[in-house]
């Protein structure tokens, strides 16, 4: 099915779910209780940078195509649809409650004021590292819109500090001092590659770079990025590589497997192309986390989450995680349930934890605890480097 058939079709979904049947987007799921919560919150507070993968409302209210607001999305999570691409929690509401959290990161559309001193979640479905990246979907806010709104952040921050203190220096000191407790998480570079370069029917990247050039590119412009983070106050910095995302429903649904439908190995299935392609990505984020750690940035602390080799880990291993099911979508259409994202109403799987993937793009929320988990708690530099966010906190 071409791609303005599929963009045609959920548009028609959508707009018929908006009309008549509005009280399901705000229909409470069922809690989901696998990851315990610390006793204590270990930082006062967290920022979010990203896509679909973390995106949890600020997508609702733009046009765009890369919305999660109706069900079945949500299904699993306790307060019901939210705007999460996932059955449940995201990888960063783990994380929010692996650190003490008591409530999730909220995201930035809706929170203001005082409420922005215990962090807030600014990441968008479709974003990407450069601005045009996602336009094929419509509208969101690239990397380069959440630093801004980050700024943005930081200046209502400054006025709430400002409140009974007089120097204006003084207060710029406040604020650095807080936002360099907290921590800071920034997931970018899927839709780079999924709503950009692998997209040469939409976008000329492919043609003007080679892979290698290409997420050299990417990672000049993440760095600048991630610097004016820095500028703005943060210190302890958490970036997540990509994933395997040449494995994902939608990538195997578009390979020809005609002679293929019974094997058993998805390695085989899987877009190469684009995990080698990926590889020199997270290979290049590993340096520039090195360098930063090393002096180029004073003070800050950056660690790496290497999704890419904790996603084989778990396919390699898929048994003892509990997953049967690992190259197609628990809700969606078409072959392996990837070639048309869950749509409105949809009936999904009844087996979730089951499945690796919830729809064409993301991971069910079983997934994303095991990620969340690992990335907090492993002590295997294969897995974070150069250290755990538990470690990161005690910076």
């Amino acid at each position: 099915m071409s791609t303005w058939a599929v963009v045609v079709m959920k548009s028609i979904f959508l707009i018929i779910l908006a009309a008549v049947f509005p009280r399901l987007l705000i229909r409470a799921g069922a809690a989901t209780t696998r990851s315990s919560r610390p006793p204590q919150q270990q930082v006062p507070c967290m920022f979010i940078f990203g896509d679909s993968l973390v995106d949890n409302g600020n997508n609702n209210g733009i046009l765009t195509l890369a919305r999660a607001n109706y069900m079945p999305y949500g299904i699993d999570f306790s307060r019901g649809v939210t705007g999460r691409f996932t059955n449940g929690r995201t990888t960063v509401d783990v994380l929010a409650q692996l650190l003490g959290f008591s409530d999730f990161i909220p995201p930035y559309a809706i929170t203001r004021g005082s409420a922005l001193l215990r962090g807030v979640n600014y990441a968008s479905g479709a974003a990407g590292i450069r601005d045009e990246t996602g336009n094929n979907l419509g509208d969101h806010l690239s990397m380069n819109r959440q630093v801004q709104n980050f700024a943005s952040t930081v200046e209502q921050l400054r006025r709430y500090f400002m409140r009974g203190n007089s120097r204006s220096s003084s207060t710029t000191t406040l604020v650095d001092n807080y936002l360099s407790k907290c921590i800071f998480y920034a997931g970018m570079g899927s839709n780079d590659y999924l709503n950009n370069y692998f997209m040469p029917q939409y976008y000329t990247t492919s043609l003007d770079y080679s892979p290698k050039s290409y997420a050299d590119s990417l990672l000049r412009d993440y760095s600048h990025q991630l610097k004016q983070l820095y500028n703005l106050g943060a210190r302890k910095i958490v970036v997540s590589g990509v994933g395997e995302i040449g494995c994902i429903p939608y990538e195997i649904a578009r390979i020809d497997n005609n002679n293929n439908n019974d094997n058993n190995n998805r390695t085989d299935r899987c877009n190469q192309t684009i995990n080698k392609s990926i590889e020199m990505f997270n290979s290049g984020l590993v340096k520039m986390v090195d360098r930063y750690n090393r002096g180029e940035l004073p003070g800050a602390h950056f660690v790496f989450v290497n999704t890419q080799h904790i996603s084989k880990n778990i396919v390699n291993h898929a048994k003892s995680y509990g997953f049967k099911v690992l190259d197609k979508g628990c809700c969606g259409v078409g072959k392996n349930n990837g070639q048309i994202t869950c749509l409105p109403l949809q009936l999904p799987c009844e087996n979730r934890d089951e499945y690796l993937f919830w729809d064409a793009f993301h991971l069910t929320e079983a997934a994303n605890i095991i990620l969340a988990e690992k990335a907090y708690g492993s002590k295997l530099c294969s897995d974070v480097y150069p250290m755990n966010i538990r470690q990161l906190v005690r910076m």
